[in-house]
């Protein structure tokens, strides 16, 4: 980047230095929250708004968005929107099957059909022979 004079020079430099003591400054701030142990409501609110000072501080000053004109301003609120559609899509899918009656998976063959109602399956005669067996003291003698 040429400039025209010193001055032009020095104040662009001194926007840099400010803009980087204050990425330092939100960077300090970011990790003193981490160490803080806040709400976990408050700790992401938190670093939502450290992160997007940051990420607009650098955008404005460092890829010089600030200079540019509207027609890309534009184009950027564009993107920021439909971003947000974007990210709010999945939450409002995600409550629509809320107050919905699911039905239960209930298996149409297998051993446990049968003695759900009223029937004995196999494992279940079995096991209750044996145990009645044992508690009238015709066990095996072991």
């Amino acid at each position: 980047m040429h400039f025209a004079n010193q001055a032009d020079a020095a104040k662009h430099k001194r926007t840099y230095l400010m803009v980087f003591g204050a990425l330092a400054v939100l960077t300090v701030i970011t990790v003193a929250v981490a160490k803080v142990h806040l709400a976990m409501p408050l700790a992401v609110t938190v670093a939502m708004v450290v992160a997007l000072t940051k990420g607009s501080l650098v955008a404005s000053v460092f890829m010089h968005l600030s200079t540019e004109r509207k027609a890309l301003f534009s184009v950027l609120i564009l993107c920021v929107f439909f971003f947000a559609v974007l990210m709010t899509l999945p939450v409002l899918t995600t409550h629509e099957s809320v107050g919905l009656v699911t039905q239960k998976y209930q298996p149409m063959h297998g051993p446990s059909h049968g003695a759900a109602e009223g029937g004995h399956s196999d494992g279940a005669a079995g096991h209750s022979e044996s145990s009645s067996g044992a508690a009238a003291g015709k066990g095996d003698g072991r």
